[in-house]
């Protein structure tokens, strides 16, 4: 449900400021913002040696059934990669800057085929301003409609999709990938990037090799097959961890903005954690201890959140955790309510 809500007063805001640097005091004291490295380098050997094990076993088998099959593994194994780019962006990896940044541009230019540099500005952007309707990039999406306003000013079939939006989103997040491919290339063109040059080379390489070695082992029927396959069940497993995160939650405007720690709580959705459901998210299931500490290492985030329910609990901070299901109930019956008023609107027109 979209809420609104007031500007705090100042003596509020005086008191708030204080919470962060309290909260932050208690983690760093149990030592939850310390690096992983050697958590990063297992995870990283792993997902290397399963997406390239995937790569050598679909050169290899002939049977259509097998190829899809594999594919489909692919585009999980793209989702954990998505996550190994996640942490990299965040600088969650190593204390050198450099190696997290080596991790990035590998794990998205070369594996992935999307900018690393549009990926990291894009994100810290909705890490800034979670839920703002007016700053928030990842509200302002496209297909989908996640306010009235937006709903309310679609025109022709954009109009259509808005009003039963609730029944295509998630065939719509088969096309995810093909959209970061696409919007990362544009940003690159258009924008100046720190590592522009070596992207568009990586990219280029990873364009040549991806489609050229597909063309080649499995020929051009077969190679069409895995390739949608493979972007389509990359894409909607990405959008099945990144949509419940926010979706639904409260939405902020330049008019109502609140303080650091109630903005990152207030707007985040947790998935109640278990090893299957911290495996599937890559941990961003503790969405709100991410968003507070997106530096910490994800493996710490599980230990983070007593130490946070806590202190919400103190502060009278609401903390929404909820499971897997009713996670999707809630995007979805918002999903529906956004879309509301042009289906009242065309049934009185």
């Amino acid at each position: 449900m979209i809420t609104e809500v007031s500007r705090p007063g100042d003596e509020i805001r005086e008191t708030v400021q204080s919470d962060y640097a309290v909260l932050k005091r208690r983690i760093q004291e149990a030592g939850l913002l310390e690096k992983r490295p050697g958590f990063y380098a297992f995870s990283i050997t792993t997902n290397l040696v399963v997406f390239f094990g995937c790569l050598a076993v679909l050169f290899v088998v002939k049977q259509v059934w097998a190829q899809a099959l594999i594919a489909v593994v692919l585009g999980i194994i793209s989702g954990q990669l998505g996550f190994q780019l996640h942490d990299s962006g965040h600088r969650q990896m190593f204390k050198s800057n450099w190696k997290n940044a080596l991790v990035g541009l590998v794990t998205a230019d070369a594996l992935l085929g999307m900018s690393y540099g549009w990926w990291v500005q894009k994100h810290n952007r909705h890490h800034g301003n979670p839920n703002n309707v007016d700053l928030d990039p990842d509200i302002d999406v496209g297909a989908i409609a996640y306010t009235h306003e937006q709903a309310m000013a679609r025109r022709g079939a954009g109009r259509l999709l808005a009003m039963y939006q609730v029944y295509f989103f998630f065939p719509l997040t088969t096309f995810l990938a093909w959209s970061m491919h696409v919007t990362g290339a544009t940003y690159l063109i258009k924008e100046d990037s720190r590592y522009r040059r070596l992207e568009f080379a990586m990219l280029a390489a990873h364009a040549a090799i991806y489609l050229g070695a597909m063309l080649y082992f499995l020929g051009p029927w077969s190679a069409l097959m895995v390739v949608l396959i493979h972007k389509g069940v990359g894409g909607a497993y990405l959008a099945s961890v990144f949509a419940p995160n926010h979706k639904g939650m409260l939405q902020t405007d330049s008019s109502n903005r609140l303080d650091f720690v109630r903005t990152q709580v207030l707007t985040a959705r947790n998935i109640c954690g278990h090893p299957l459901t911290d495996f599937w998210y890559g941990a961003l299931n503790y969405q709100i201890e991410h968003h507070l500490f997106p530096g910490m290492p994800r493996i710490n985030t599980k230990r983070a959140q007593p130490i946070v329910k806590q202190f919400c609990a103190e502060r009278g901070i609401a903390y929404h955790e909820t499971t897997f299901l009713q996670s999707y109930r809630e995007l979805l019956g918002f999903l529906n309510e956004v879309g509301e008023p042009l289906r009242t609107a065309k049934a009185h027109s």
